[in-house]
């Protein structure tokens, strides 16, 4: 058994299920992460049309449903409509892709203004660390102008979605921030 699932199921328990949407650009490595985290495999994948939905067993008690949704140009407008009800966000970036750091960051801020995104938690995930001319985490957090989330939980990782580095973390620190954002929303 591979070092990352060893890690996720020592933090297995039952937990409530929490929707997860994975959202970034087209080719940063969304459906790579999801089966790195579903199957600690790394997958062949093609551009995803449409969406995949896998379940996740529990990470510090919260199970994870994680809709992984196209990022090409064309099927973001569609985004919205899975916003309903979304107890996190998981945000892909492709490190390396300096010329589209701004397209990602318009993407993200168009997500976050939504009515039905407000508060939730959001994990931005720094891929492709292992390619020489990535950003780091720091650079990717500046160019992204991630300090502007103010009304939210947020947190980035750096990672390499095909060896796994950085993936549970974030999961991890997902896990803390979704289960935090239920119990505000349980509050309201």
């Amino acid at each position: 058994m591979g070092p990352l699932l060893s890690k996720l199921t020592a933090l297995f328990s039952s937990g409530s299920p929490a929707k997860i949407l994975m959202l970034g650009l087209d080719a940063a490595g969304k459906t790579t992460i999801l089966y790195k985290i579903k199957l600690n495999e790394n997958v062949c994948t093609i551009p995803t049309i449409g969406f995949n939905v896998e379940t996740v067993s529990p990470i510090k008690g919260v199970s994870f449903t994680v809709w992984d949704i196209a990022g090409q140009d064309r099927f973001r407008q569609l985004w919205r409509y899975y916003y309903q009800a979304t107890e996190g966000l998981v945000y892909v970036v492709d490190s390396n892709d300096r010329e589209r750091i701004a397209e990602a960051r318009e993407e993200l801020f168009g997500i976050l203004q939504c009515e039905e995104m407000r508060g939730v938690p959001v994990v931005i995930i720094a891929n492709k660390q292992d390619l020489p001319n990535a950003l780091s985490p720091s650079e990717v957090a500046e160019m992204m102008c991630l300090h502007k989330l103010t009304s939210r939980k947020w947190y980035i990782q750096s990672a390499c979605a095909t060896t796994g580095e950085g993936i549970y973390e974030s999961m991890r620190e997902l896990s803390t921030m979704v289960q935090d954002f239920k119990k505000s929303q349980d509050k309201s």
